[in-house]
């Protein structure tokens, strides 16, 4: 204290203590900064990051930029959005489903035929990750639905019900959304991409992070989606929108047949008459 006390007015003083508060706030920001997201996809193997950058030089960045930090319009939107910071998740989505790279541009990127193999996605994934924190491809643990309780059945259900029927339908058939979007049908999404979408949010989706909706109640999401898609469709169907469309259904063509039988026997009639008079 002495030593302090005596040298506390040195020219050099000032600068000494500048340093010291940036050094404590290194260490500070060092030990309580969230790390980088830990994917399956081979992160942190500098060769697949190097194989996933050339790849999205040749593919990606004439939307996404050179360095995944986006392209703007001359009109200021996004040509391409910044990829830093969205994870391994969403890349795995975008790509694995083939929304992306998108054929052409559109108020919505479409489900299609993957262009990239399973490996080569992974690579993307691995260089995007690199790139900065972000969600990791989800773990087999929660995908693999083959295994589950009724309990957790039921669970699902409710999940479903309250969070997703607005958009996607009470049996993930999917809905249309205001300018030009719409809830994309369920059918047929594996069960990673599943868990990646309510991750990840892509596009209009909310974001359902693991600390909004826990690993656990994803999976009992992800499998009363599936049990739905494998239960008999009974009624008329209507592509399973559910009642409401049955019952058009029935009205069009039941009470509507009804209707134009009864107009083609009063008309027939008022020609018979017409002749015998």
């Amino acid at each position: 204290m002495r030593f302090l006390s005596t040298h506390r007015r040195h020219p050099l003083a000032g600068y000494a203590v500048l340093l010291f508060g940036l050094l404590l706030a290194a260490a500070l920001y060092a030990a309580f900064a969230p790390g980088k997201a830990d994917a399956d996809t081979a992160t942190n193997d500098p060769a697949k990051i190097e194989e996933g950058r050339e790849l999205f030089l040749v593919g990606c960045a004439s939307c996404h930029g050179m360095n995944a930090e986006g392209i703007m319009t001359v009109a200021g939107g996004n040509y391409g959005p910044s990829l830093v910071g969205v994870g391994a998740a969403a890349v795995d989505f975008q790509v694995g489903t083939g929304r992306m790279p998108m054929a052409q541009s559109a108020p919505q990127a479409i489900r299609k035929e993957p262009v990239y193999t399973d490996e080569e996605t992974d690579a993307l994934a691995a260089y995007i990750a690199s790139l900065g924190p972000g969600p990791a491809v989800p773990d087999e643990e929660y995908t693999d639905v083959s295994e589950i309780s009724q309990e957790e059945l039921t669970r699902g259900g409710e999940f479903f019900r309250t969070n997703c029927t607005a958009c996607h339908n009470s049996v993930g058939a999917g809905g249309a959304l205001p300018s030009g979007r719409f809830a994309p049908s369920l059918q047929g999404v594996s069960e990673k991409h599943l868990y990646e979408a309510m991750l990840t949010g892509p596009q209009q989706m909310p974001v359902f992070s693991d600390d909004v909706i826990s690993p656990e109640d994803k999976r009992a999401i992800i499998a009363y989606i599936k049990n739905v898609q494998n239960q008999p469709q009974a009624g008329f169907g209507g592509g399973g929108l559910g009642p409401v469309v049955d019952g058009m259904f029935a009205w069009i063509i039941g009470i509507g047949g009804l209707v134009a039988v009864a107009v083609w026997l009063a008309a027939h009639g008022a020609r018979v008459k017409k002749k015998r008079s």
